[in-house]
């Protein structure tokens, strides 16, 4: 105890922040062993997403110490690899920030230790989405960029997002290196840290990557549907409206009670449209409007969702649906270039991009590996990510993803058909190819681990009653991946994913199956024969790995 003490006061005579500070000295004040060993069981540690993690006080909380150390690190590797700075040739680096608790604050020292490192800062002119962010390193030239976000998180989270000055997320081995810097520092007072000097960016920044979503739609294609929005308590709203004014679609109806940025996020127990939950009140308001679909953004905007109506009432299609359409519409437009997605995404990608002749390939999990395929002309995720524009913004999208599918709804609108119109003639084409997942979230870190041991230990030889007939520990990598934690099973008609989540405390499985259907007639069928499957797969790998 007289060591945390030590070691938690010492932090306290550094931390910047009143708030924080207020609240550490409290701890101690108070002897709360247990609470002062959780945030001084180590330190954040920065990885590939970067850093994510509940806000408070101490090395294992989202902090401005945390953020600043965060900040020297990226500025010392930045220098070391031969970025230019000092003087007008500086080497700029452009940061954004989303609305949280703690975003601007966090945004605000990042440009402050950057100038101090002599290298230029740039901050966007107020919370963004992270698209904006994305494209404006490319745009404006820059070095690196970072975005303060923690995404569709909880509200007590927030992050830090770094790209290089490709527009791309870091992979290894930058973020050891960055990593490594950050270790480095020994005291903040070693971090120099200006009242000024960097630059806070006007408007042309944000206009300019408007006018760039012009290349995202067809020139004179229609542009009829009806929409109903939801900004989910984040930053996409304004600028969804302003795209979609600009490309001529009718005005969507906002979800009033969601529209605005709110750092509590009120109306949701997690700001994410994949959560139980969250969509409620789109729903709600698309009953009462009779929209043609539904777009969500999540809290930062680099995500969208699409909801339909099924029948007499509202659903979400999977990303995987989207995913697939999205896919289907560019071909038909006759885009060229590779198609990619990560390897727990649906196959029928591989399909589409085979039948149309196009490229394509596969990746580890994440945009970070999705926009570094060379020649990428389209790439998603299942986890609600579209990359539709690489060359404007190299990473997720939520507001040209949702430009895009609302194309395509205007143009089957004009048929007098609609997107599960078009799920149905894929699925008659290519074989039904239905997913779902099995997430377990968990406050005990050490049964997401434990679960991954069980399965590597006793691998599973048949699940829903299907042989599995390959299983790979992508631990030691394959011919076409680098290693990764992750188990993947492939099955006579299915496949299945087993991989921690990079960003929260779950553990997820990816699941697919692939019906065919011989005929429009045999649909029915189909789905019914694929849900059972699904479900029993479920069943017998929640089994197979104890939780």
């Amino acid at each position: 105890m007289h060591d945390l003490i030590a070691r938690a006061s010492a932090w306290l005579a550094e931390d910047p922040d009143p708030d924080t500070r207020a609240e550490l000295a409290e701890l101690i004040e108070a002897g709360d062993e247990k609470e002062l060993a959780a945030r001084f069981a180590g330190t954040l540690q920065f990885g590939t997403a970067g850093l994510r993690g509940e806000l408070g006080a101490g090395p294992m909380r989202m902090n401005r110490s945390v953020v600043i150390r965060a900040a020297a690190g990226l500025a010392a590797y930045l220098k070391k690899n031969g970025t230019p700075y000092g003087g007008p040739d500086a080497g700029l680096v452009v940061i954004g920030y989303d609305a949280r608790h703690k975003s601007a604050d966090f945004a605000r020292d990042t440009a402050a230790v950057m100038t101090g490192a002599g290298l230029r800062a740039a901050v966007l002119p107020r919370p963004l989405p992270t698209p904006v962010l994305a494209f404006a390193i490319r745009h404006l030239g820059a070095v690196a960029g970072v975005e303060v976000t923690a995404s569709h998180n909880p509200p007590r989270d927030n992050g830090y997002k770094v790209y290089l000055g490709d527009g791309s997320q870091i992979v290894p081995p930058a973020d050891a290196g960055i990593a490594a810097e950050i270790d480095a520092i020994a005291s903040l007072h070693d971090v120099p840290r200006p009242e000024s000097g960097w630059e806070t960016l006007d408007e042309a920044v944000l206009d300019a990557y408007l006018a760039r979503t012009d290349a995202v739609l067809a020139t004179g294609s229609p542009r009829t549907a009806r929409t109903v929005y939801t900004a989910m308590h984040g930053v996409g709203k304004d600028v969804l409206l302003a795209a979609f004014a600009r490309a001529g679609f009718p005005e969507p109806v906002l979800v009033a009670e969601q529209a605005e940025p709110d750092p509590d996020f009120p109306t949701v127990a997690f700001p994410n449209p994949e959560e139980p939950g969250a969509m409620d009140l789109a729903f709600g308001r698309a009953r009462a409007t009779d929209p043609d679909l539904i777009i969500a953004n999540d809290p930062d905007a680099d995500r969208c969702a699409v909801a339909v109506k099924d029948g007499g009432d509202w659903r979400m299609l999977r990303g995987d649906e989207v995913g697939a359409l999205l896919a289907a519409h560019l071909v038909r437009r006759g885009v060229q270039g590779t198609f990619a997605e990560s390897i727990v995404s649906s196959s029928l990608l591989g399909r589409i991009a085979g039948k149309a002749g196009l490229p394509y390939e596969e990746t580890l999990t994440g945009f970070k590996w999705i926009a570094r395929v060379e020649g990428l002309r389209y790439g998603y995720e299942e986890a609600l990510g579209y990359c539709v524009d690489p060359e404007g913004v190299r990473d997720k999208d939520g507001i040209t993803a949702a430009l895009l599918i609302t194309e395509l709804a205007s143009g089957l609108k004009e048929e007098g058909r609609t997107l599960l119109d078009l799920l149905d003639d894929l699925a008659v084409e290519h074989g039904l190819h239905a997913t779902d997942q099995l997430s377990v979230r968990v406050q005990d870190l050490s049964l997401i681990a434990d679960a991954m041991r069980r399965l590597r230990e006793q691998p599973p030889t048949r699940l829903a009653g299907l042989a599995i007939t390959r299983a790979e520990d992508l631990n030691k990598g394959t011919e076409t991946l680098p290693p990764t934690d992750g188990l993947r099973y492939t099955l006579d008609g299915a496949r299945v994913i087993v991989r921690p989540s990079g960003t929260e405390p779950k553990l997820k499985c990816y699941l697919e199956v692939v019906v065919p259907v011989p005929d429009r007639a045999d649909l029915p069928a189909a789905h019914a024969r694929a849900k059972e499957l699904l479900e029993a797969v479920k069943r017998d790998l929640s089994a197979a790995a104890g939780i």
